[in-house]
């Protein structure tokens, strides 16, 4: 009966993202025609969405649309490709490899790494999309359910110098992150040659056949660094230790982040605490909360189709008990942990086997080479070289980990040599981060990665200005209300309202536990500095010892707290 009220298949008319689902032959729809179709650049009907599920978003190149319109030329079409990469770990080989064909394979010719812990390709054209897939295949990636409906790359802290503990988390990550794939056969018989075999229907026994109502996001993470932000996913699984070595997980549910400008029944949402599991429940869990989630997400509105929105409307302890009732595990009391801050620790450290670490910030993630900065050619003769593994992060920044003392001094040369080390950075700036937004992302209303750099460097001068410098403030940018750069779990977060202009949210905190709240709507970057001059220097002046600057603004009333997102946010 539960299952019945809650169907989140009777709530209305499905929306057509069902029917394109469930007609698609298990994600087949007719991609492989079009990938032959010479009259188009791009997908066309269904195809356009369930190319997302193969890990790829079509995109064209929006700073030259117009130009193509009068020429009455179609955009150019094109593909962003994200890999599967749990954990973010990636070997030297498969990095020269990813490397090489950036450079020759596409239009951009860079690596981005993303807040997703895995790195993506821009500008893939059509012709060469298959191709892409199966030279990552060579090197053991794939773009299995980096998009789409589907549970999507699974982040795990970036934490080499507790090796023994992050091996074992990072383990855990890959082994949700197989356990809830997608079992169709679509991904190798479309993109990598793969035989059908006759007259053996593909089954989907957890995401079921039209898969989940929407993106789902999964997270391993470990105290004390948030670095993962447990609060913009929909399931997390906090690593508790005890001596070093992993006991079990307290368990988060229902965090996300997006929204839609203008409609009040959308919101960000911090995740719930369900409790502590011993480990060798996790997959039980993983698939408990994946399967509830598949049967009660609303499948009428996909606005309303997140987890969080489940847990909203049938109730917190009654999606926990489906929970439950599905592994046939009860939940323990949760075990104390502490988050102290989300940032990657840039610069070298040293781990407990005696291996050395070197994280380096990548500004917005993207590795390119330009004259005075040729990160990319660096990174790839670093991978040359290093004999351990890369561990991207879900701040967009790059470890390079497992060095050998003997070879530190070579390593950071070549770093420097290259500008992947730059001592000008401030601290402001490696606490600052934007999404991709213009030119290539469709869904784009201001910009974003192209805006923060210069934007940082005026909130420097202004922080220079009330002598507080070296007091970093957690600050994002996202060119829309969607999420990607996780505005709405950052100190200060600006978020994209039309070209030039932003929301700016104030109020969150240094931990990520804080949802910011709208201060000013649809206003200047000019008009955001004017208002981050005057709270800067009242917090210069008035704070207490130690305080961040989001909990100065939620003491001293400037903005109030969110404590419930669905009741405060708007409030």
């Amino acid at each position: 009966m539960s299952e019945q009220k809650f169907a989140g298949d009777t709530l209305g008319p499905l929306a057509d993202n069902e029917r394109l689902k469930d007609d698609s032959n298990f994600l087949r729809g007719t991609i492989s025609e079009d990938l032959t179709n010479p009259i188009t650049g791009g997908f066309t009907d269904d195809n356009f969405q369930l190319i997302r599920f193969h890990g790829m978003y079509q995109q064209d190149d929006r700073d030259i649309r117009a130009e193509r319109q009068k020429q009455k030329l179609e955009p150019l079409h094109n593909v962003m490709l994200r890999a599967r990469m749990p954990g973010g770990i990636i070997s030297p080989e498969q990095w020269l490899a990813i490397d090489r064909f950036a450079k020759e394979n596409t239009l951009y010719g860079s690596i981005r790494l993303t807040t997703r812990q895995t790195f993506q390709f821009h500008g893939v054209l059509k012709p060469n999309i298959k191709m892409m897939h199966q030279i990552l295949n060579k090197y053991g990636i794939d773009a299995i359910a980096t998009a789409g409906d589907v549970n999507r790359n699974v982040l795990c802290t970036s934490n080499p110098v507790e090796s023994e503990l992050h091996q074992q988390a990072y383990d855990w990550a890959k082994r949700i992150s197989e356990h809830l794939l997608p079992k169709t056969r679509a991904y190798a018989e479309i993109w990598l040659d793969g035989e059908k075999v006759e007259g053996k229907q593909d089954d989907e026994p957890i995401l079921g056949k039209r898969y989940l109502p929407r993106k789902f996001k999964t997270t391993v993470v470990i105290p004390p660094q948030n670095d993962v932000d447990v609060h913009a996913n929909d399931l997390n699984f906090v690593a508790i230790a005890e001596k070093g070595q992993l006991v079990g997980f307290n368990v988060l549910v229902g965090g996300g982040l997006a929204m839609t400008h203008g409609d009040t029944s959308t919101y960000p949402r911090r995740a719930d605490d369900f409790g502590f599991i011993p480990l060798e429940h996790t997959l039980k869990i993983a698939e408990a909360v994946v399967t509830t989630q598949r049967d009660w997400g609303n499948r009428s509105n996909r606005k309303n189709a997140k987890t969080k929105y489940t847990l909203d409307r049938v109730g917190v302890e009654t999606f926990k008990a489906e929970v439950e009732k599905r592994a046939g595990v009860s939940f323990a009391p949760s075990r104390p942990y502490t988050f102290t801050g989300r940032g990657d620790r840039l610069g070298w450290t040293k781990g407990i086997d005696g291996k050395y670490h070197l994280a380096l910030f990548i500004e917005n993630g993207r590795l390119r080479d330009t004259p005075e900065k040729p990160l990319k050619t660096g990174m790839a003769e670093i991978a040359k070289v290093h004999q351990g593994d890369f561990r991207m992060t879900a701040n967009q920044n790059l470890i390079i980990a497992g060095i050998p003392e003997a070879q530190k001094d070579q390593i950071e040369a070549l770093a420097r040599r290259y500008r992947l080390i730059d001592d000008a950075h401030s601290v402001q700036r490696t606490n600052s981060m934007a999404c991709v937004s213009f030119p290539t992302c469709p869904l784009a209303m201001a910009e974003a990665e192209r805006f923060l750099p210069d934007f940082v460097t005026q909130v420097e001068k202004i922080q220079q200005k009330h002598q507080v410098q070296d007091d970093p403030i957690v600050l994002r940018v996202t060119g829309c209300p969607n999420g990607c750069g996780r505005a709405m779990l950052s100190e200060v977060g600006l978020v994209g309202k039309a070209p030039g202009r932003y929301n700016l949210h104030l109020g969150g905190n240094w931990e990520g536990t804080r949802i910011p709240k709208m201060y000013k709507e649809n206003i200047t970057d000019q008009e955001i500095l004017a208002e981050l001059d005057t709270l800067i220097g009242r917090w210069a002046r008035e704070r207490q010892e130690g305080e961040h600057f989001g909990d100065f603004l939620i003491r001293t009333d400037v903005i109030a707290p969110v404590h419930v997102s669905k009741r405060d946010f708007y409030a």
